[in-house]
């Protein structure tokens, strides 16, 4: 099963509005500080609600979720890179950076949830963020933007260790 590491960002209920996100990624290409290159590649596709998401994945990243600390590290600094870029993106309603972020709430459930969700990296419209309960947990991120900053990737040893995962059930049967 792939652990797609990308951007995802939910642009309403307009086609138009979701291509115009997509192409402002598309392509784009950074060298990270292995010296790799990474290109973007953007689609776009709607939820069970009908509302049109942009998806931005990087190239050349694990797609295995987070299995080492240097792929903890590259992530976060693409995480970092797509946020910049998100920074002069057309609009949107909102968006998430990490790993299987496509379709991480509905603009529903976002909407009915109680108390309102402020997951690091989490960028909303102002507009949205004010009709969700204008949340202190986020700060400004762009003109009309705010978020939730960005805490990064984080390497889970015992999420990726058989050894070390056998090792903590043989402390725990000692209890």
């Amino acid at each position: 099963m792939a652990w797609i590491f990308g951007l995802s960002a939910e642009c309403g209920a307009e086609q138009a509005i979701a291509e115009q996100f997509a192409h402002h990624f598309e392509n784009v290409s950074w060298v990270l500080s292995n010296g790799s290159q990474t290109q973007c590649h953007a689609d776009i596709f709607q939820d069970i609600e009908e509302n049109w998401w942009c998806r931005i994945c990087p190239s050349t990243i694990s797609e295995v979720g987070i299995d080492t600390p240097e792929t903890a590290y590259l992530m976060t600094e693409l995480g970092i890179l797509l946020y910049q870029r998100l920074r002069s993106a057309p609009t949107f309603r909102y968006a998430l950076v990490g790993v299987e972020v496509d379709e991480f709430r509905t603009y529903r459930e976002l909407l009915e949830e109680s108390p309102a969700p402020a997951f690091p990296g989490l960028v909303l419209s102002e507009t949205l963020w004010q009709r969700i309960g204008a949340s202190t947990a986020f700060r400004p991120f762009s003109s009309g933007y705010v978020w939730k900053p960005y805490e990064g990737e984080v390497y889970k040893p015992l999420l990726v260790s058989s050894d070390l995962k056998k090792k903590l059930n043989e402390l725990l049967v000692l209890q």
